[in-house]
């Protein structure tokens, strides 16, 4: 069974300079104020702050290392003598996305194999359903994922929701209403720097997509694992 101990938002680098993507300084501010009630999800301005765009496994690795040095520095192993399986859990790193991003794995030269292999293999995959996709059908038409699969956990939404960013970008660029979909405090601060508006005067600079790998921003969820089963 995993329990989820913490989650990490990690919005991605400016120099990914995808279209209407907008500063990472502003983005980062949005989600702390978006996090302000969550007691177990933070934003982590890492990745947005250095100095190049970072592929999603090394992200990853960074997340996991910085995991393991505050574990082992808080809990770290029993030396004691007795058997506790909370303390000898040693806490998991993995990629929280939705079952569009399973999809792109297949897309030629925008993820790297090895990649791939890394992230399932060592870290671990929380994948949200996504209407019109179709997850396990990704798992099974990619030889890595199916070697794999058990590392793949396939979250399942009683209701669908299909509220997008994107779909939120692209009503604010109409000028309609988000209220409801976003917290008041996030609202408030996109209309005062007038963000993601047609008129917006901040702009990605260029609107090609780096050569690979992910949305932004990146979910990680940090999992402490036993071994009484499965629980997403």
């Amino acid at each position: 069974m995993y329990q989820v101990v913490q989650g990490i938002i990690s919005p991605v680098n400016d120099n990914y300079r995808k279209k209407d993507l907008a500063a990472a300084r502003h983005r980062v501010a949005m989600v702390r104020l978006a996090l302000q009630t969550s007691d177990w999800i933070r934003v982590d301005p890492w990745e947005s702050e250095q100095a190049q765009w970072m592929e999603t496994v090394k992200v990853l690795r960074h997340h996991h290392s910085e995991l393991l040095s505050s574990w082992s520095q808080t809990e770290g192993p029993d030396h004691s003598g007795s058997v506790s399986l909370e303390r000898a859990a040693v806490p998991e790193l993995k990629l929280l996305c939705g079952a569009d991003v399973l999809k792109t794995f297949q897309t030629p030269n925008l993820w790297k194999d090895e990649h791939i292999q890394e992230i399932v293999e060592k870290f671990g995959i929380v994948c949200v359903g996504r209407v019109g996709h179709d997850a396990k059908g990704y798992i099974s038409a990619s030889p890595i994922l199916q070697r794999y699969q058990h590392n793949i956990h396939l979250a399942r939404e009683p209701v669908p929701n299909e509220i997008s960013a994107t779909y939120i970008r692209k009503a604010l660029g109409q000028g309609q209403s988000v209220k409801y979909l976003l917290p008041d405090a996030v609202i408030t601060y996109i209309k005062h720097h007038n963000l993601y508006a047609r008129d917006s005067s901040w702009k990605g600079e260029s609107t090609q997509h780096n050569a690979g790998e992910r949305k932004a921003p990146r979910a990680m969820p940090e999992t402490s694992h036993s071994s009484k089963g499965e629980a997403c």
